[in-house]
């Protein structure tokens, strides 16, 4: 979700937007390695990556440690097929490297970040999962989303959420779309 970054935004922040900012700090501190190789030398990662089996599955399953809602232990969060099927998907195909192309194109691109002051004014949804990467507090997000209709907090799951809380997120993702049915443009 694109929200700011700088602490200098919040004048007097909120104890909501506070636990943000600390978990923001951790996140650029300690997690956007992989982000700033992907966005800079995607051609270096993509050739080790593709070379090596093993080098692959270590880079796809720590990002699941790490962002997933498993306390350390993939097993509590995914199905060991199902994440090897996942990694196989990158390495049968060889597309590790193009799935790093977006991040060499945000970072290049002009107008990133989204320029100050633009909103997104289409209806919106979001699902808070506790063991997100970074969880912008509502405030936050309505000064760019302007027609936020669902906001909801989850008990489990993580970046991950499609493969550790399908169910869960398919609720939410109905339940968002219900009141939308049948009015212009949807």
């Amino acid at each position: 979700m694109p929200t700011p970054r700088d602490p200098d935004v919040f004048k007097d922040p909120t104890p909501e937007e506070r636990r943000y900012l600390v978990e923001l700090n951790h996140w650029l501190k300690e997690e956007t390695g992989y982000s700033t190789q992907q966005a800079t030398r995607p051609q270096t990662l993509a050739y080790a990556l593709t070379d090596s089996p093993a080098g692959l599955a270590a880079w796809i399953a720590e990002k699941f440690r790490a962002w997933s809602d498993c306390g350390g232990d993939l097993d509590s969060a995914f199905d060991l097929d199902h994440l090897l099927a996942d990694i196989s998907l990158y390495w049968f195909s060889g597309a590790i490297g193009s799935s790093f192309w977006p991040y060499y194109a945000r970072w290049h691109a002009e107008h990133w970040p989204i320029p100050a002051g633009a909103t997104v004014d289409v209806p919106t949804g979001y699902c808070e999962f506790p063991a997100e990467i970074v969880r912008p507090p509502r405030s936050l997000a309505a000064r760019m989303f302007s027609d936020i209709r669902r906001w909801s907090v989850m008990p489990r799951g993580g970046h991950f959420a499609a493969m550790e809380q399908p169910q869960a997120l398919a609720e939410e993702i109905r339940a968002f779309y219900r009141p939308l049915r049948g009015g212009a443009g949807f």
